[in-house]
């Protein structure tokens, strides 16, 4: 039994997954990323590394220098970024080192996944700073856009 997905966070993730449509209508890896800030999205992102020819430019990675655009400040600490796929490596230590505080996720990833699948960076304990991770949301219907993209290429 799953838990109810606040309504807040289901918002979030609607967005995030019509930004990860967006990736894959552009031939990037359907990804997307929202930052939100009391109940405001503050920032947000898709996948544009094919697009950019940036390998940095993963959503979230998008996402927080959008959000920190916004605010004026790198430090997003009272900020929830919403993902469409569970972080990598490299996207968590971009959440951490900007400090978000809860990060929610949609589908899980059991190759490079590093918030709970593979590995937890996100909530290690040597960490300085360690944020909340909810994982799991609407994990079908994202897992689905990724399983299409790649199905289309093979």
């Amino acid at each position: 039994m799953s838990l109810p997905v606040p309504a807040a966070d289901d918002a979030a993730m609607t967005r995030a997954l019509e930004l990860a449509r967006s990736a894959a209508a552009h031939d990037d890896v359907p990804v997307g990323a929202v930052l939100v800030r009391a109940g405001a999205i503050i920032g947000e992102g898709r996948n544009l590394r094919e697009h950019d020819g940036d390998p940095l430019a993963h959503a979230e990675v998008v996402a927080l220098r959008s959000a920190a655009s916004a605010l004026g400040s790198w430090n997003l600490e009272d900020c929830t970024l919403v993902v469409t796929l569970e972080p990598c490596v490299m996207c968590a230590g971009a959440i951490l080192q900007a400090r978000v505080g809860r990060v929610v996720f949609g589908a899980w990833d059991e190759k490079a996944g590093a918030a709970g699948s593979v590995y937890d960076v996100l909530r290690d304990r040597r960490m300085p700073h360690r944020a909340e991770v909810v994982g799991g949301v609407r994990a079908a219907e994202a897992a689905a856009l990724l399983r299409a993209f790649f199905e289309a290429r093979r």
